[in-house]
């Protein structure tokens, strides 16, 4: 059996759109002959069990089986190297520390439309408290737009260590700059909004949050509406989506296709 996921925009509030976008992809794959999931997968207990665990082309143990993780949760470590993931969202940062080697890249996700977006590239915004910094427009060129003096010695809350729009993209900018290790704490929330609460509720200062899920934030998120953007990491790829590495090529192909339609 097949799965799939299309978790990195999956807020609450967005639900029903989410599996309209999957209604209308699932439509076109069984129109290919393939055979897609009606539902999308989002706790480890959708996801078949893989007796001894999930083992690469070496068998190498690289993910537990996710029958053994707790059933209402979502790994996401062992989602994108299920051997039967057809198609799911992951960020640039994992893909860089080693998950690559692990699945088939898919495709790139669209950021038209979102401020700091374009085409497959993001930005991501730096947002901090309305009292804190002036506010800043993503700047059309998609370039890094921030002042680091500001940054110094203030409060960072990140989602994941991980994270190419959390995390990665800002410490990259800031090292182009020859600056390093500028804040006073990092904040580790797990999530971006959690990073977006946190910064509200003023245990850190700063949060990177790529641009799509800050306007999602600025649509349902609260705490949102006490914040700004004070700057804007440099423009890279956004969302990649990926299948499991045991997809054949006319499969992939084809999901490639109809993905970059949308």
């Amino acid at each position: 059996m097949l799965i799939a996921a299309l978790p990195m925009y999956d807020w609450s509030e967005n639900r029903a759109e989410t599996d309209a976008r999957w209604r209308f992809l699932r439509t076109q794959l069984q129109e290919k002959g393939i055979d897609a999931p009606e539902h999308l997968t989002r706790r480890n207990a959708d996801m078949p069990p893989v007796p001894g665990g999930i083992r690469n082309h070496r068998g190498d143990l690289i993910a537990p089986d996710p029958a053994n993780l707790p059933p209402d949760e979502l790994n996401l470590d062992v989602l994108w190297r299920h051997p039967d993931l057809l198609l799911a969202e992951t960020c640039w940062g994992p893909l860089r520390h080693g998950l690559r080697q692990d699945v088939s890249l898919i495709g790139q996700s669209s950021y038209d439309g979102w401020e700091g977006g374009q085409g497959p590239y993001y930005s991501s915004a730096l947002i901090a408290r309305s009292s804190f910094g002036k506010s800043v427009a993503a700047p059309s060129n998609g370039d890094a737009i921030f002042d680091r003096n500001i940054l110094r010695e203030k409060r960072l809350a990140y989602n994941d260590l991980h994270s190419l729009s959390g995390f990665l993209a800002l410490a990259e900018d800031l090292r182009a700059l020859g600056e390093e290790n500028i804040f006073s704490q990092y904040v580790s929330t797990g999530a971006h909004r959690e990073s977006i609460r946190a910064v509200a509720a003023g245990k850190a200062d700063v949060a990177a949050i790529d641009c799509r899920s800050w306007g999602l934030a600025q649509k349902y998120e609260t705490a949102a509406q006490g914040l700004h953007v004070i700057g804007w990491t440099k423009r890279r790829h956004g969302i990649a989506l990926i299948g499991s590495v045991h997809l054949n090529d006319d499969t992939i192909s084809c999901v490639a296709e109809i993905v970059g339609r949308q």
